[in-house]
This record gives structure tokens, sequence and C-alpha cells, in this order.
């Protein structure tokens, strides 16, 4: 979808692209916890049914509690600041010999 916008150097193009369905998920996880209250915010910006959004923030909820996990902690002056903590798997490869021992 694109608009035409006059300037005083001549018509400009603007163009506009809807959010997608995982920018409007993203946007209700900032907002809430709950997920029911998530794919009603995200529904309700998309304008789709309920029951499709239901399913795609049961699906993104799954993927991402096995990778991060989000901690709020009260800093300085009850400012908030967010702290991420990612699993990180490390796979060390012995070679079997060692020296100086």
């Amino acid at each position: 979808m694109s608009a035409d916008w006059n300037t005083k150097y001549g018509t400009r193009r603007v163009r506009h692209d809807p959010p997608t369905l995982d920018e409007a998920i993203f946007a209700a996880v900032g907002i809430t916890d709950d997920q029911e209250q998530q794919a009603e915010i995200a529904a309700a910006l998309m304008g789709m049914p309920l029951d499709v959004v239901q399913a795609e923030v049961k699906k993104l909820a799954r993927t991402n509690s096995r990778i991060t996990a989000t901690r709020v902690i009260a800093g300085e002056q009850g400012a908030q600041r967010s702290v991420v903590v990612e699993r990180r798997v490390v796979r060390r490869f012995g070679t079997g010999t060692r020296t100086g021992t």
C-alpha cells in the first residue's frame, strides 16, 4: 500500500507496510504476561479471528520458553531494568593427551 505526499519539492510516494502477526504478538508480549490477553491484543491489532491468533501465541510461547528467560530487576531509585538469561550449550572436545603431568 502506498500513498502520494505532496511536498514543496514535488510528489513523494510513501510506503506503508502493515504489521505482521509476529510483530503484533511481540507487542502484546511486552504489554502482558497472560497468553489469553496477548492473543486478544494481537487479534485486535491485526483484525484477525481470536482462535487463529491463540494458536500462534501458544506456538511462539512454547519456542520462546526454551530459549530465554527475562527477569526484571529493580535498580537504583526504583528504576527497572531487564536482564535476559540465555541457556548456552558448551561442548568441549578433549584431545586425549595431556602435557606437563
